[in-house]
């Protein structure tokens, strides 16, 4: 009994930090009931059984929360299922970069990414970005650390990316000769 009164107050404290965002999040539009809080809380219980983590204290909502809540790319009707997706992703690349990198440079990175390369493509950001970011860690890419995570995307980006100067030539050949 003693166990289950300890669960229910962390649990509490849990959803009251998520409620507490709401004075940051409303300036850009983002509010979250006690409803959405919850949904977003149970959804990271499942994702953390799923990926076999243990999280101690708050946990990482918060901090999605605050990191990603000035985005271009959410607003009040894709807000909860946008940070639990974020969460998902979170807990999975934690994974897959055997926890060598720390929250706050895997958050930075997931949010420069997702606002600039992905341009709030959550699967872009999930099996892209964060897939060969990943493999670099894993095969011992620590440059990340300097910069906590953000502008390290180009270092290994395989895609080629929109030349303004190259696309500015072609575009006055087509139209001005």
């Amino acid at each position: 009994m003693n166990k289950d009164w300890m669960v229910l107050l962390q649990q509490q404290n849990q959803l009251s930090k998520v409620i507490a965002s709401n004075q940051v999040t409303s300036q850009y539009g983002l509010v979250l009931s006690e409803q959405d809080a919850q949904l977003i809380l149970d959804e990271r219980h499942h994702t953390l059984r799923e990926q076999k983590r243990v999280e101690f204290g708050e946990g990482i909502v918060p901090q999605i929360i605050y990191e990603f809540c000035d985005s271009d790319f959410i607003d009040q009707n894709n807000y909860v299922n946008t940070i639990i997706r974020l969460q998902e992703i979170f807990y999975l690349y934690k994974n897959e970069m055997n926890d060598e990198i720390t929250d706050d440079e895997l958050l930075h990175f997931m949010k420069e990414q997702f606002e600039g390369v992905c341009y709030g493509d959550l699967d872009y950001l999930e099996g892209t970005c964060l897939s060969l970011f990943s493999q670099a860690v894993r095969a011992g890419y620590r440059d990340y650390r300097a910069s906590e995570g953000r502008g390290e995307y180009e270092a290994f980006d395989e895609v080629k990316r929109w030349d303004y100067e190259l696309y500015f030539e072609c575009l006055k050949e087509l139209f001005w000769g």
